[in-house]
């Protein structure tokens, strides 16, 4: 168990002998929620740690009760949203998400990442953000943006911005996938094509990065292009030459 809330819950319930208590009381909270418009995020406490143990018979039998809980806060009312892992390789994203749509009839969904490897510590934030956008793709609703941090330490304001960032690329990419919001990546495809620097940075969706690194190695000849190509820049070229022929 790596979810800290099923750590906790499946200690106190080893400890005391006893059921769950918010399962127990499910009946109890929903009437809460229900007085106080609440929405409830119905957690994986037995999501996988590790791509090893994705689609393992635990996971899938906690998502059972989960739907059965789901179905309950409709009858009384009550909003949910579904929680869903945590790490799987690329290859269960679209079954494990369709599967989690059946079972809790279309519940909103939210995933962590997925993490669709193991082996980057320090880059779990572009690790998760792989997995983010092929979930995003084939219908999760709600990504939990990981950090740099993930695995090894608590993370600072640098690590949230970096997490918060590769988070909102990865739902940008599967939003652009499903014919959502292409327009911004034509504005700054056509700024890009006119050398408009103003434009590009407008609309980047991190611009202050951009700047950074446009400012820091500016070409020594043609200040139009960039230090890539300088004076070989392909746009430049093909609008003097083709320009010759109109």
């Amino acid at each position: 168990i790596v979810s800290r809330g099923g750590a906790f819950h499946a200690a106190w319930i080893i400890h005391n002998e006893k059921e769950n208590p918010l399962y127990k009381n499910f009946e109890y909270l929903l009437e809460i929620a229900r007085e106080y418009d609440l929405t409830l995020s119905l957690g994986d406490g037995m999501r996988s740690g590790a791509i090893y143990d994705s689609n393992d018979r635990a996971k899938f039998q906690e998502l059972l009760v989960i739907g059965e809980l789901v179905e309950k806060a409709r009858e009384k009312g009550v909003q949910t949203m579904v929680e869903g892992p945590g790490h799987m390789p690329l290859n269960h994203i679209e079954s494990n998400i369709q599967i989690m749509k059946t079972v809790t009839k279309g519940a909103p969904y939210f995933v962590l990442g997925p993490l669709v490897t193991d082996i980057a510590p320090g880059y779990d934030h572009f690790v998760a953000g792989i997995g983010g956008a092929l979930a995003g793709y084939y219908g999760a609703d709600f990504l939990c943006y990981v950090t740099p941090a993930e695995h090894l330490c608590l993370p600072d304001e640098h690590d949230v911005r970096e997490g918060v960032i590769v988070s909102l690329i990865a739902a940008h990419a599967a939003d652009v996938a499903r014919g959502i919001d292409k327009d911004l990546d034509y504005k700054l495809s056509k700024a890009r094509e006119e050398l408009n620097w103003r434009k590009m940075f407008e609309f980047a969706i991190y611009p202050e990065k951009a700047r950074e690194y446009r400012n820091k190695r500016l070409p020594r000849e043609d200040k139009n292009a960039c230090s890539m190509c300088g004076k070989l820049c392909a746009i430049e070229m093909v609008k003097k030459y083709f320009g010759k022929i109109g």
